[in-house]
């Protein structure tokens, strides 16, 4: 589960650049908000944007109803799609192919022990229909984990971010062990109907403490070449990756100089990201655009 604000992003940095070394931080402008999120939207979790990109889906963590939300580009709400055959166990990231078809990432793990892991698509093609259906359930378990929960030192079966690419999903996970090094996994797992062992395809680490380099959400542009992976503080841009071998990814950390609970990013094109943070109090419970410049 995640706490609860949501923050603001503008303009920024490149990206159509040659890819920098490992952890080498961009120079950030200030962040600004885009628009604030309706009310009733405390704990949004993951967004994505229809194949139009007029409606931008959200979706709500654990203890939230299964509810896919639509948004205009004002932040005004103009949905509230039920899921009917899908129970949130814990949604926690939302993600979109090339054709528009849209998947739920139910795989919240806090305390590394859940055995029911799976990956909802759903048919959101009308952005007005109340109702929509799961029409296809993809689940999966970890390639190496063996107890449920592991060991504390070795909590790295938690995820809040997956993208999808060519056929197959990739989650990156968020690491909750004991003595945080910032260290994360790379799973892949086909974007087919039925029960598969998700491949471990890259062990990687991020610089900095928690709040730098927690993964939070993912997503990825649509050259297919650039993955930008959220945390409380910053954005991870990995590229250089194959697509069953990402440990030779380069990853260009660019500091937002804000903190805050951003829980959702999403590109709305392949300069600009959207990103969303959680609201707790009387901050957060934003979207923010980031745009990368040469």
């Amino acid at each position: 589960m995640k706490m609860y604000t949501l923050c603001a992003i503008t303009s920024l940095l490149l990206m159509g650049c040659n890819p920098k070394p490992e952890n080498e931080q961009a120079k950030a402008d200030t962040l600004k908000t885009e628009f604030s999120l309706p009310g009733k939207l405390k704990e949004v979790s993951g967004i994505t944007l229809s194949k139009d990109k007029k409606t931008i889906w959200t979706i709500e963590d654990q203890g939230n109803k299964n509810i896919v939300y639509g948004m205009n580009d004002r932040g005004e709400l103009v949905s509230e799609v039920l899921v009917e055959n899908a129970d949130n166990m814990d949604w926690e990231d939302i993600t979109s192919d090339p054709q528009g078809n849209i998947y739920i990432g139910d795989f919240g793990n806090n305390d590394n022990d859940r055995q029911d892991l799976a990956i909802l698509k759903v048919d959101l093609q009308n952005s007005h229909a109340k109702t929509a259906q799961v029409t296809q359930t993809t689940k999966f378990h970890y390639e190496g984990q063996t107890e449920f929960p592991p060991k504390k030192s070795n909590w790295l079966y938690d995820c809040e971010a997956f993208v999808e690419m060519d056929g197959n999903f990739y989650l990156f996970t968020k690491n909750r062990s004991k003595g945080f090094d910032g260290t994360f996994l790379v799973f892949q797992v086909p974007n087919k109907e039925g029960d598969f062992e998700a491949k471990l395809v890259g062990k990687l680490r991020l610089d900095g403490k928690y709040s730098d380099a927690a993964i939070t959400s993912a997503t990825i542009n649509s050259t297919k070449d650039k993955i930008a992976l959220l945390t409380h503080k910053n954005i991870h841009v990995l590229s250089g990756f194959a697509p069953g071998d990402f440990n030779s990814a380069k990853i260009q950390k660019i500091s937002l100089n804000h903190n805050s609970q951003k829980e959702a990013v999403v590109f709305q094109d392949d300069k600009t990201l959207l990103i969303a943070d959680e609201k707790d109090k009387n901050t957060g419970g934003n979207v923010y655009r980031f745009s990368f410049v040469k």
